[in-house]
């Protein structure tokens, strides 16, 4: 077991969610609709859903449904092939209506990241790394370990 196929956001408001994602960050899906029951988006190597927040807890344990609020501890993350395409994901995430939790800056491992948080409180690392490669499907490459 060694791969992720799918990444679910629970989503409070699909409507608003979507027109996050599809229409104004530019995920790519076959959904038309703006208040769909679920959505697929197709993004390199994996796929992202959003599944209504409720819908999501009860599928997990439907007679004790596990939501929670604040921080869960989990980040997503979009790296950049350069400095100033971190810089322009920011603002078409804060013009989408993102808030900026923070602004890009030159970080210790030598890269240059800045956070921002979507409608539902998910987080989303944008980084770039000068030590970053892509393999032909845009998956970071860190290469082969011996």
């Amino acid at each position: 077991m060694n791969r992720i196929n799918l990444i679910c956001l629970g989503v409070r408001d699909m409507e608003r969610s979507v027109k996050f994602y599809r229409d104004h960050l530019g995920f790519q899906t076959d959904e038309t609709s703006d208040n769909p029951g679920i959505i697929f988006f197709n993004t390199s190597g994996t796929k992202l859903e959003l599944y209504p927040l409720e819908e999501l807890a009860k599928d997990i344990d439907a007679k004790n449904p596990p939501v929670k609020t604040g921080f869960s501890g989990i980040t997503l993350a979009y790296n950049a092939k350069s400095r100033n395409e971190v810089d322009q994901v920011m603002q078409l995430a804060k013009k989408a209506g993102a808030v900026i939790v923070k602004q890009p800056v030159d970080v210790f491992w030598g890269g240059y990241s800045g956070y921002f948080e979507d409608p539902d409180g998910y987080h989303w690392e944008v980084a770039y790394g000068p030590g970053f490669k892509f393999d032909s499907q845009d998956m970071l490459d860190f290469g082969t370990r011996e």
